[in-house]
């Protein structure tokens, strides 16, 4: 699906907006500490100069001195005296004649008459002096206060508005003036979603239309599909179309830690939008509130449950009349509650499938808008190569594509491009630095190649489009499928097919080498997962019959799936063990055969690969044409 870029909110609905230069800004952003640190460090060295350059005596030592006559006079700056020594006395060090001595006013006492003879000079503090001392004893107070302030702030606790704020709905609003630029023209494909949503976009235009008949406008739509199926955008595109608000939020910004946040949100969500009715209410991910309640070890989350119950009474209340219509979004649907599922509620049940080739077509069309396409850049044989591929991963290629081209000072995007971005999203980008012995090439390009025979030999495989043994990802080589056309159901016979095609590699190194190596962890790995599933699921197997045996499996809830996990006895679980055995032994046979019958073939392609290290479909063709039979 194509995925503009939606337009900024203006605001978001949970905080009234700071004033620049506001205190409460000032202690978010750090200066006031900033400017705390300054004060402080500037105090302490003061202080720490000051004391180095004073020193405190005793009384008894003043008397000393000045009986010795070594004090040339006295200066009293408030309650200190300060002796200055007389420099042509003797003293005992030079350190002595640059220390002025203070000594304390109040602890003079009597003393003081035996000074009486000495000059004696009167001097006001130095006002310095006096601003440190008062920033001393300001200074931790100060710094107390702020730190207070901070964790009041932090906790939610910094005053009456911030907890009211708090629950507040944090969903963002969006003008219509602001979003009316997406509409249905803008979703390549998804044709029966879009059907099916324009008479959502009916109902909120002309709503007298539908009432005149008796018709009641739908409480909700629940948009259904894998990830990246364009949910979101269909939900943008629906308040385009109409022309009405739009509130976007998702379910997890409805849970808190709290208990009772989640439903204050709901509630005050619903409030805003019945205000502005008709319009239109997003919850992408809905899952997240809405999971089955009770569900899971020990009961399930109460704050989830009362967000729930909350969104329940809010879409199916007592209320009537409000044209506010609910559009949510998840791809899990086996998860939700029922009651969040029944008619009044979500009323409707959109699935938003994977696009079919031609609709691939579109929306690769419509993400190469704006970049420049070689001439020979075939759109239409990208969607062949690409089926499973959704909205997203199909803007993700043209993107990568264009990436590739810019890197290679291109002034265009070529087939190339196209190509090298399909196999760096399958397999990852190519790893030309990785280095291994000629002996792991050989294993590599048989096991490639035996793949590749097993594919063209059986009828019901998917085409070879591209066999290469240079490293992408984690793989050491790859051979990418190219259908003939999207399938929706897979047979028996073709589910046989794809476990030989899987084996090939296998097979191949075991017929070549006599020895097999790991390379084949991953396809024996899809292999037990199809075969499983073809007994237990599908009932493809002689003994067991058309039973399904593992509806425990994919419960979602781990507290349920503990009393569901086996539904069968250990007689049956032997059953099970043989069936997959015999469907893996007899696609394996069935493969050894058909390389050994065309092992010519086999050695061929792989050695071709050892020397051009990639094989296009024209030339793998081409050369199992040449081949001796």
């Amino acid at each position: 699906m194509p995925e503009d870029n939606p337009p900024q909110p203006q605001g978001n609905g949970d905080r009234p907006p700071r004033v620049p230069g506001s205190w409460s800004n000032l202690l978010n952003q750090g200066w006031i500490w900033i400017l705390l640190v300054i004060v402080g460090v500037v105090a302490v060295r003061a202080m720490v100069s000051n004391n180095s350059r004073n020193e405190t005596i005793g009384l008894n030592e003043v008397a000393t001195l000045v009986n010795q006559s070594r004090i040339k006079g006295i200066e009293v700056m408030g309650e200190v005296l300060s002796i200055q020594l007389d420099s042509g006395s003797l003293v005992r060090s030079r350190k002595e004649l640059e220390t002025s001595i203070y000594v304390s006013l109040a602890n003079m006492g009597g003393e003081l008459e035996r000074l009486n003879a000495l000059p004696v000079t009167f001097r006001n503090p130095p006002r310095a002096a006096a601003i440190i001392s008062g920033a001393l004893i300001i200074l931790p107070m100060l710094v107390v206060i702020a730190f207070f302030v901070f964790i009041m702030r932090q906790s939610g606790m910094g005053g009456q508005n911030r907890a009211l704020q708090f629950g507040r709905s944090r969903a963002k609003k969006v003008e219509v003036v602001e979003h009316s630029d997406i509409t249905f023209e803008d979703v390549a494909g998804l044709v029966e979603a879009k059907v099916e949503l324009q008479e959502v976009v009916d109902f909120l235009n002309e709503p007298d239309k539908f009432e005149a008949l008796g018709a009641r406008i739908p409480k909700g739509v629940l948009l259904v599909g894998a990830p990246g199926t364009g949910k979101t955008l269909l939900a943008k595109a629906v308040a385009g179309e109409a022309g009405v608000p739009f509130f976007s939020s998702s379910g997890s910004e409805f849970v808190e830690m709290f208990v009772g946040v989640g439903a204050s949100r709901v509630r005050d969500l619903f409030t805003q939008a019945k205000a502005q009715s008709p319009c239109i209410i997003f919850v992408d991910e809905i899952d997240a509130v809405g999971r089955h309640r009770g569900a899971g070890i020990g009961g399930g989350n109460d704050e989830r449950e009362q967000t729930l119950n909350q969104i329940l009474v809010e879409m199916d209340g007592f209320e009537s009349g409000n044209n506010v219509i609910v559009v949510a979004a998840t791809n899990r649907p086996d998860i939700l509650d029922p009651a969040l599922l029944r008619p009044g509620r979500f009323d409707r049940k959109v699935i938003v499938d994977l696009p079919e080739r031609s609709e691939r077509k579109a929306i690769l069309e419509v993400h190469a808008k704006g970049k420049p396409l070689d001439q020979e850049a075939d759109l239409d044989a990208i969607a062949g190569q690409t089926p499973g591929m959704v909205g997203a991963d199909l803007e993700n290629l043209m993107n990568e594509a264009a990436i590739l081209a810019a890197r290679h000072d291109q002034n265009s995007i070529t087939m190339t491009n196209l190509v090298e971005a399909i196999e760096r999203i399958m397999a990852g980008p190519a790893r030309a630095s990785r280095v291994i012995t000629e002996k792991e090439r050989r294993y590599v390009a048989y096991h490639e190649a035996g793949h590749a025979i097993v594919m063209h030999l059986l009828d019901q495989a998917d085409n070879v489009g591209k066999i290469s043994v240079v490293s992408r990802g984690q793989a050491l080589g790859y051979v990418m499928p190219l259908p003939n056309e999207d399938r929706h159901l897979m047979s028996l016979s073709d589910l046989e097919t794809q476990l030989s095609a899987l084996l090939g590699g296998r097979a191949a190194e075991e017929i070549t080498f006599q020895d097999v190596t790991t390379g084949a962890e991953n396809d024996l790995e899809r292999v037990t997962h199809i075969a499983i599933d073809m007994v237990t699921r599908y009932g493809m197997n002689e003994t067991l019959g058309p039973i399904q045996l593992n509806q425990g499996d994919h419960s979602p809830f781990m507290g349920m799936e503990i009393g569901e996990q086996r539904h069968y006895s250990e007689e049956v679980a032997q059953q099970i063990d043989k069936e997959v055995r015999s469907l893996v032994d007899r696609a394996y046979q069935r493969t050894v055969s058909l390389l050994q019958e065309h092992r010519d073939q086999l050695k061929l392609l792989a050695e071709t690969l050892l020397e051009e290290e990639t094989i296009e479909r024209d030339e793998f063709e081409a050369l199992l044409g040449l081949a001796p039979t």
